[in-house]
Parts: C-alpha cells; structure tokens; sequence
C-alpha cells in the first residue's frame, strides 16, 4: 500500500563503490591489499590461499586485486618480494660497518633474531617458498639486488676482523649468515614439536633470552681467532 499521505520511506544514502574509493586513494588500496595478502599467505600458503578470501579482508573486491597485481601468482610473488625487502631496508639501517667487527657481526644476529620473532608471518612465507623449490623467488631480479648488498657489508665487516686479527682467515660471509639465521628459523620454525618432545616450552621469555645469547654466542666462536 502507498502511504496516504505521499510520505515515501527514504532509502539510505548510497555508499560510495569499492571501486570508486581505491581510485581516490590507490596507494592505501594496494597497501591494503598488500597486507591481507601477506597474512592469507602466511596462514594458508599458495595452494590454499584464496582470491576471495584477500579481497574480503583488504576490505575491496576481486577485480581492484586484479587491476594492481595482474593475478593470484603475481600478487604472490610481491608479497615475497615486500616481504624481503623489510628485513634488507632494516638490516641496512644498523650499519654494521661503522661498528667494531664484532660487534658489528653481534648486532646482525641480535636482529635477525629478534626480526624473527617480530615477524612470525616472515618464516612462514619462507616455509612456503621451500615448499615450492623457490619456484617464485627464482622470477625475482629485485631481490638478488638486495642479497647482493646484504653479503657485500657483511664481507666487508669480516675482511676488517680478519685484518685486526680478530676472525680467522676462512670466514666466510655467507657461512656466517647461514649461522645466525638457521640458528633462528629452526628453533621457531619448530617451536611446538621441539617443546613437546623435549618437555621445555621454548617461547617462554626466560627461553628466548637465552637462545638469544646462545646465538650471538655460537655466530662469534665460529669465526674468532
């Protein structure tokens, strides 16, 4: 029935489209997206990670993702890439070089371990790729650029140790690197199996702290003199 009266029930005020509001502020867009990528990655790996499911939680639709990562795989591979590009953009910001070598070699392993910690989303992407056989990291020019200077300053803090005698002659860059992180990444990596089979919960603070110490420990007696 009409209203009698002509008063006709006013229909709520249109919100503006998804579509309009990414081209108003497509950097917070493509952020946006970026970000609940990197989660829905993380937590449910390639095979499992869903179009939809970014879109829903970036708060946009499918076809916005479409328009700034081209497709499922391509999205994938920026997540590894801005993924990587946060743990390089920090390691350059502690300027190993300008510290003593061994502190400077201290330093790195305190923060990629503590980075670790911070970033649990980080080492699953990583469990993800290896799954893969790096399958998408391999597509990447961008981030051998960044490894390159990761391991030309750690070469650099080395060759200076070797020169005051401070590190053995065979010290090898990528060696000391392959210590700190693996030291890192397997004990998070396997945080609940190995706390179970061995009855101590790793992640308790008390735990982490001494792991901490233990690497920066182990990372310096494999290459002092």
């Amino acid at each position: 029935m009409h209203d009698s009266g002509g008063n006709r029930e006013k229909k709520p005020a249109r919100r503006p489209s998804t579509e309009r509001t990414a081209q108003r502020d497509p950097e917070r867009t493509r952020a946006a997206i970026l970000e609940a990528a990197t989660r829905e990655f993380a937590e449910n790996g390639m095979g499992g990670a869903r179009v939809d499911a970014i879109a829903e939680r970036a708060g946009t639709n499918k076809r916005m993702l479409y328009h700034y990562f081209g497709d499922k795989e391509q999205l994938y591979l920026k997540v590894l890439e801005e993924a990587y590009v946060g743990i390089r953009t920090a390691e350059r910001a502690l300027h190993i070089g300008d510290r003593s070598p061994e502190e400077g070699i201290g330093e790195l392993a305190l923060f990629t371990w503590r980075y670790f910690l911070q970033h649990p989303e980080f080492l699953s992407l990583l469990g993800t790729e290896n799954l893969h056989r790096a399958r998408w990291l391999r597509q990447s020019i961008r981030l051998k650029e960044l490894h390159s200077h990761l391991i030309g300053e750690l070469s650099q803090v080395l060759e200076q140790g070797k020169k005051q005698g401070v590190f053995i002659e065979t010290a090898d860059p990528l060696h000391v690197y392959l210590t700190i992180a693996s030291l890192g990444y397997f004990y998070l990596s396997n945080q609940y199996t190995l706390s179970t089979i061995f009855g101590r919960d790793l992640i308790e603070p008390a735990n982490l702290s001494a792991w901490e110490r233990h690497i920066v420990h182990v990372t310096l007696a494999s290459i002092k003199r």
